[in-house]
């Protein structure tokens, strides 16, 4: 049963409900709804569930000033406390207790099967309530009475920790386009700056005085740089005149008119 100290809720609450005497039951098969003068109930009001701890109590009361007809305590659902009947989903038998502890039988009914419904949903979720705090409750005993770990240190018992001394992750490096590294610039030092022509190590080819002589220039596949001149006798063309400061005496053409003169 309830106790003092626990809290009652409602759980639902129905305006209109209709209470019927019926008549012992004669057999086994359960009561009918039937057998009871439906159309002339001998009270109607007003029904509120409540519950108070895992007790739940269907109050039948007046709809004017609330005052209470009857009441039926129901400790579990379905049971003798509340029936339903074989022929008709609209009406319950209800077992009610005065405060003497006195009992009787009773049939009730709505009008409404919506109404029938929730008066049943409302049982149900309680008492499933009900067996899941008391599946709560076996447990937590079951495992107080188990063996438990001792996670205590024991006397002379010590532990180590090893604070800031973890492996240092290796930066990594920037890379460059096409995946190569580059490497940074010797400390304090000057970057040279690149090779004038006159270094170059690329083979030149001499000119004499202001002008080009005709020659032919092959490129051979072995070697870039190497410039093949060709016979200054062998041009197409003929040789250019030089200028005569640039020449010796003996190499001055002896008769200009044949040439051409630039």
């Amino acid at each position: 049963m309830a106790t003092e100290g626990e809290y009652e809720s409602i759980l639902c609450v129905k305006p209109d409900v209709n209470v019927y005497r019926i008549p012992p039951r004669a057999t086994n098969r359960g009561y009918r709804a039937a057998d009871w003068k439906l159309d002339t109930p001998d009270w109607s009001g007003r029904m509120r569930i409540t519950a108070k701890g895992k007790v739940a109590y269907i109050k039948l009361e007046d709809k004017v000033s609330g005052e209470l007809f009857a009441q039926a305590p129901v400790q579990e659902y379905p049971g003798i406390a509340v029936e339903t009947v074989g022929d008709s989903s609209r009406y319950f038998v209800l077992r009610i207790q005065d405060d003497n502890g006195r009992s009787a039988f009773i049939g009730i009914g709505f009008g409404d099967r919506g109404d029938a419904f929730d008066f049943n949903v409302a049982l149900q979720d309680h008492f499933k309530w009900v067996k899941q705090e008391n599946e709560i409750s076996k447990s937590a005993q079951s495992g107080d009475s188990g063996p438990k770990l001792d996670l205590g240190f024991k006397e002379g018992q010590t532990i180590t920790l090893n604070i800031g001394q973890g492996k240092k992750r290796d930066k990594p490096r920037p890379q460059g386009s096409g995946g190569f590294g580059l490497l940074p610039p010797p400390p304090g030092g000057k970057i040279a700056p690149p090779p004038s022509s006159s270094s170059s190590n690329h083979n030149t080819v001499p000119q004499t005085g202001g002008t080009v002589t005709g020659c032919l220039l092959e490129l051979d596949s072995s070697n870039s740089n190497t410039v093949v001149q060709s016979n200054p006798s062998s041009d197409l063309w003929g040789d250019f005149s030089t200028p005569a400061s640039t020449l010796p005496p003996s190499a001055r053409p002896q008769n200009s008119a044949n040439w051409i003169q630039f």
